[in-house]
């Protein structure tokens, strides 16, 4: 049963190659979260094709919807606000959802939120962890971006640092393909780095110069291809499961030593991740134990919120709500929206 009080969002994302549906009540009581995944028509050409994305968007966006609203046991009629993915991500992506989204609000006369697609990584850990209130800190480690915040408050976000080049889920699909793995790379690189040694090559840890907390992978990524072509010219053979636990374990150690430094210089004792990579088993327990090592508590959502999903959506969008934040019927796709823009 619903309470007359509670706040019933339908929740839109379809910022890259998931097209998801989620019902969501009061922010962190998820009812339905539905997810249509591309992973295996993208990976014939080996990563992402925007405009296939959007194509596939367009088929499966009535089909998640009616899903999600079936499994929460109701229809737009109970509906109290809509939220949606309108950035950053795919134009042509994007664009399928914030349309859907701004015909619903319209047809139902009722609110439309836009939701930072960062902001639903964040709020990915209100879902499972009730107790979970800002402050804190927070790392997203995705495809397309790395970012370390400080969460002031709800909707309230301070970037302590980002990547000055690569994301770190970027570079896992780089290297993925170089070393003969293909798309998805992150996965991929996870399950066979079980088989390697993650000390059988030193790749170089970069460290931004400054008092920044920033991020960089492009020199850890060309060291790997440096090191591919250097075997394959010398005929020294290439171990795979080497290569992808050593370049793993490198990426972990630069985004640990920046939530130890973090955790140290603040001394705030709340420490959340999110995002897809957030969900790599080896990087869960490295950040994890710094955790422990500070006396701090450790936050992640399960790899099903890691990913892209909406109800990590449906969770920002309700903060949004409460704070007055409404989008009108012009709301549009930002394809290079920025955290703590609007």
């Amino acid at each position: 049963m619903n309470d007359p009080k509670d706040i019933k969002i339908l929740a839109i994302e379809t910022s890259c190659d998931e097209t998801a549906a989620a019902v969501v009540v009061n922010g962190r009581d998820v009812r339905s979260n539905i997810i249509s995944s591309q992973i295996a028509l993208h990976t014939l050409y080996g990563g992402v094709v925007p405009e296939i994305a959007s194509r596939k968007h367009i088929e499966k966006i009535d089909q998640v919807i009616t899903e999600a609203l079936k499994q929460a046991e109701m229809t737009l009629d109970d509906i109290d606000v809509i939220g949606v993915t309108y950035g950053p991500g795919l134009v042509g992506a994007l664009l399928v959802g914030v349309a859907e989204a701004k015909a619903i609000s319209y047809a139902k006369h009722i609110p439309l939120i836009g939701v930072h697609h960062i902001e639903g990584h964040i709020s990915a850990n209100y879902i499972e962890n009730k107790e979970l209130e800002p402050p804190f800190l927070c790392l997203i480690v995705s495809g397309g971006h790395t970012h370390l915040v400080k969460v002031n408050g709800y909707g309230r976000y301070e970037i302590l640092g980002r990547t000055v080049d690569d994301a770190a889920g970027e570079a896992f699909d780089k290297v993925a393909r170089a070393i003969g793995l293909g798309y998805p790379g992150g996965p991929k690189i996870e399950q066979v780095s079980k088989e390697g040694n993650p000390a059988a090559i030193h790749f170089p840890r970069a460290h931004v110069t400054g008092e920044s907390y920033n991020f960089s992978f492009s020199g850890m990524k060309s060291a790997v291809l440096n090191y591919l072509n250097s075997c394959q010219m010398k005929g020294v053979e290439i171990i795979q499961a080497d290569v992808a636990a050593s370049f793993q374990q490198a990426v972990i150690d630069v985004l640990t030593g920046n939530v130890r430094r973090a955790l140290q210089e603040t001394g705030i004792k709340k420490f959340a991740i999110a995002g897809g990579v957030a969900s790599n088993g080896t990087l869960r327990k490295a950040v994890e134990e710094v955790c422990d090592s500070y006396g701090a508590e450790f936050y992640r959502p399960s790899p099903v919120f890691c990913t892209d999903n909406a109800a990590m959506i449906g969770a920002a969008a309700y903060y949004d709500y409460l704070a007055g934040a409404r989008s009108g019927l012009d709301l549009n796709a930002v394809p290079n929206l920025k955290l703590g823009e609007r």
